[in-house]
């Protein structure tokens, strides 16, 4: 199955689970390098909900939050990383630097964001809040990041 939608076929995909009265979890983020830590973040997003959507940034959105060296991995190579993943259902490539446009189509019944976005600066979650949907902050894993990662790969001083 191919987990990669168009924004109108996600679209189709969560009128036909609401019909199904399925509850429609939705992240975001760059999933640049996969590690651990966004393994436990997106098994947690997918035990809130029958559904977990994820917003991928394109690989022009990387860049522009994260700077030119980024990403390391394209987005269609990330989407397939992602797309492995048991627990994510379906995966949207969005270009914006934030998701609030794809949200706002999608209208999940829950936004999920790592617990180092406090609920009140969740990009959309004035959307789902106001048609009645709930936001949750998942505790991160504050010892794992790409950026570390990335950091160590770079390091001479390990020997590596």
């Amino acid at each position: 199955m191919n987990k990669l939608k168009t924004w109108d076929e996600i679209r189709g995909i969560v009128i036909q689970s609401r019909n199904d009265h399925k509850k429609v979890v939705f992240t975001n983020g760059c999933f640049d390098i996969l590690h651990a830590g966004h393994v436990h973040y997106l098994e947690e997003a997918r035990g809130l909900g029958d559904l977990l959507i994820v917003g991928l940034n394109s690989d022009s959105s990387v860049r522009r939050i994260k700077g030119k060296s980024r990403p390391i991995n394209n987005q269609e190579d990330r989407a397939v990383v992602l797309g492995a993943l048991c627990m994510v259902d379906y995966i949207v490539i969005f270009e914006q630097d934030n998701p609030y446009e794809l949200i706002s189509l999608i209208q999940p019944d829950i936004l999920v964001k790592g617990g180092d976005w406090s609920p009140e600066n969740i990009i959309g979650g004035d959307l789902v809040i106001s048609r009645g949907g709930q936001i949750k902050s998942i505790p991160i894993r504050t010892s794992i990041s790409t950026s570390d990662i990335i950091a160590k790969i770079r390091c001479d001083d390990d020997g590596i």
